[in-house]
């Protein structure tokens, strides 16, 4: 959990603009802890950088909310709407034209082109967008702490789609995300997890591809808290591996028994 400090730094915004959003109401304002401090999960930052997005394209913030929760046509349907009226300002405002002309297609908000692209090819193999949006989140805070490797990562998760193996992985995962905390089939998940993890690390000892594929530990605790957050079976999942020998989510890594 974060304070309101880093969250305003993980979105790039000062603490004073996410106060402002809190009494705009664009952003929920958490209880205060017993401490009597706010503090915020990921879901927050993900929100937080959405609302950034919109706002320095030069959305007003009247219509941010109206954004934030519209279907695909009445976002396209608003988007045109603002770029007439940018159109008509003056000059010194032609970027914010050209900033919202990227957010037409939905997915770009906060994304570079090529996670846009990943998350097509999910949408063309027949992922549901439930799923979809729990990886536009994910990928939305990588984005913001890391965007110089957002190219590689979208290349893995590419090669991944074409490797038949992970792309049966990639499915029933996505069909967890529907089951029930108690559901028995859990279980299975986690052993096929491992099965994989391990057959790709006979000897224990992490590749070069994925040593470099690694997220910092502090991204990688938000991004496990928003898995936990989004799928109700995450914990038995996470007990499964452990179990196991395994840890982690975002960083599967061995457990050292030492």
């Amino acid at each position: 959990m974060l304070t309101i400090s880093q969250l305003a730094a993980y979105a790039g915004v000062t603490v004073r603009a996410v106060r402002h959003y809190h009494a705009k109401g664009l952003l929920p304002e958490p209880q205060r802890d017993h401490s009597g401090y706010r503090r915020y999960d990921a879901t927050a930052v993900a929100e937080l950088i959405k609302i950034r997005t919109l706002a320095d394209a030069g959305v007003p913030l009247s219509r941010v909310r109206e954004l934030l929760v519209a279907d695909e046509a009445d976002f396209a349907a608003a988007v045109e709407q603002i770029d007439r009226r940018l159109r008509a300002e003056i000059r010194e405002r032609q970027h914010h034209r050209e900033r919202i002309a990227k957010l037409a297609a939905g997915d770009s908000l906060a994304l570079p082109t090529d996670a846009v692209a990943y998350l097509g090819r999910l949408r063309e193999l027949g992922f549901s967008e439930h799923f979809i949006g729990g990886e536009r989140d994910a990928w939305i805070l990588v984005a913001g702490q890391l965007p110089e490797r957002m190219s590689f990562y979208m290349t893995l998760k590419q090669q991944q789609l074409e490797d038949p193996e992970s792309l049966a992985l990639y499915r029933e995962l996505a069909e967890v995300i529907h089951w029930e905390a108690d559901d028995p089939r859990l279980s299975a998940i986690g052993d096929q997890l491992v099965a994989l993890l391990e057959a790709a690390h006979p000897d224990g000892a992490e590749s070069s591809v994925d040593a470099a594929a690694r997220i910092p530990d502090d991204l990688a605790r938000l991004l496990d808290e928003l898995f936990v957050q989004l799928v109700p079976a995450a914990p038995r999942i996470l007990q499964r591996l452990r179990e196991r020998g395994w840890t982690g989510w975002t960083n599967l890594k061995r457990i050292d028994r030492t």
